[in-house]
């Protein structure tokens, strides 16, 4: 896409960008690239004429990277309705999905049958993948709400949205008696063992805590154990969120009572089981519980993460639980923390050893509180895109000419973030913009 094809919404943000940093002129012509890449490339229709979202280089759309892909274009739907047109009707795509099968995580664009369609589960032909991960629930309320707070609009609260909420409400609540209560299991045969979850599909054992169980994480890899704390997290601010959707939109007050209800119970859970004592850091959050006093401290690059909580709206940037945390997770004790010789930061399991996220990066830049950290990580991105001027999945933190997922406009989006939230620019509504008023 060159510039003439831009539209004058995001050229603002564009030439914003040039004005606060003439000094970088590479991060000028990344940050284009960037910042279109979603819009350019992966923005499709289904036959309703709703919009589907690939994730770039996989032709399907997830509930979680479309919502991240299509965040920053909040900041262009404040004075563009054509783009808040777009969020709306990808919220209600959404919604659809959901109601489809609340359980999976991908999905193909017509009922074609496509993705993982020997993986043992219920599979349907619209479902490319049904790894069930709580935050591919947690995101599309986020989208709507933030969506709301950009422009003010509420009409995409409608009647799919409405039964969604309840959809969501009803998987969240089984998934606190996992055990007893659960429909849900998953197989995937000759694997490795990140990609399928044992005892029969039904993953490791869980004792009851309050908080809602997942199968997998945002990397779409297993958890260890079932109570996976940051996406337990994000559930408790997208449930303050359907709160407040529903006191101005809907007025129910049984949905009232059940939202605040399964909200407290997911609360009282993170903080009796999810902080816990760590030997050199104190009290902090460990990544994922059981229920039964087995723990996992680690944080993974992809969001949710325990880094990116206040971020995402949980907790405060200055929490002392949060800053024990970001202390430990920005350390060689946490084992995914990566130092190479051109980039320190977070890596996953799910990409080779020695590669740091770039979207850790962006998330670690967004939640830091001094100039000169977030700074230090802007600099660090424009000089290991690979010379490409995009970002990607994982990049080798000692040559950055090695990384994963050459087209993965998730990491563009939120190195988009950053950039515009380094120009004081924040999508409305967000933890961001509220920390920075």
């Amino acid at each position: 896409m060159t510039t003439k094809n831009v539209p004058k919404s995001f050229q603002k943000m564009i030439d914003t960008v040039a004005k606060t940093f003439p000094e970088y002129p590479k991060l000028q012509e990344m940050f284009q690239k960037c910042f279109l890449n979603t819009y350019a490339t992966t923005l499709t229709e289904t036959k309703e004429g709703l919009p589907f979202v690939i994730t770039g280089d996989i032709p399907a759309m997830w509930l979680r990277d479309s919502t991240s892909q299509i965040r920053p274009y909040l900041m262009v739907a404040e004075s563009d309705p054509e783009m808040a047109e777009v969020i709306a009707g990808l919220v209600k795509q959404q919604m659809r999905f959901i109601q489809l099968d609340p359980y999976a995580n991908a999905f193909n664009q017509e009922a074609n049958g496509k993705g993982f369609q020997e993986d043992k589960t219920e599979m349907s032909p619209h479902v490319w993948e049904r790894k069930y991960e709580i935050d591919s629930l947690c995101y599309p309320i986020q989208l709507g709400y933030l969506l709301w707070q950009s422009t003010g609009s509420t009409a995409h609260f409608d009647a799919d949205f409405r039964r969604a909420t309840a959809t969501i409400l009803d998987v969240w609540e089984t998934e606190q008696r996992h055990e007893t209560d659960s429909p849900y299991s998953f197989e995937r045969v000759d694997v490795r063992q990140s990609d399928t979850l044992n005892r029969d599909g039904r993953g490791t054992e869980v004792a009851y805590t309050g908080m809602t169980w997942s199968g997998f994480r945002p990397s779409d890899d297993a958890c260890l154990y079932g109570y996976l704390v940051p996406s337990n997290m994000f559930a408790v601010v997208a449930l303050g969120y359907l709160e407040e959707i529903n006191a101005a939109c809907w007025k129910g007050q049984e949905l009232a009572t059940r939202i605040i209800k399964l909200k407290n119970e997911i609360e009282l859970g993170i903080q009796e089981f999810a902080i816990q004592e760590h030997p050199y850091y104190g009290d902090i959050y460990a990544y994922e519980v059981d229920g039964t006093g087995r723990k996992n401290f680690m944080d993974d690059a992809n969001v949710p993460s325990l880094l990116a909580a206040p971020y995402l709206g949980y907790g405060a940037f200055n929490d002392p639980e949060y800053i024990a945390t970001r202390r430990f997770i920005l350390s060689r004790e946490n084992p995914f923390y990566v130092e190479g010789t051109q980039l320190t930061g977070i890596g996953s399991p799910h990409t080779p050893d020695h590669y740091v996220w770039p979207i850790a990066l962006s998330v670690q830049g967004m939640t830091a509180t001094s100039i000169s950290e977030k700074l230090a990580i802007l600099e660090m991105l424009i000089e290991t895109d690979g010379d490409t001027g995009f970002m990607h999945e994982g990049v080798n933190a000692s040559n950055h000419h090695e990384y994963t997922r050459e087209w993965f406009a998730w990491s563009n989006a939120m190195f988009s973030e950053f950039v515009l939230s380094l120009c004081g620019i924040y999508v409305k509504g967000s933890p961001l913009a509220k920390n920075n008023k």
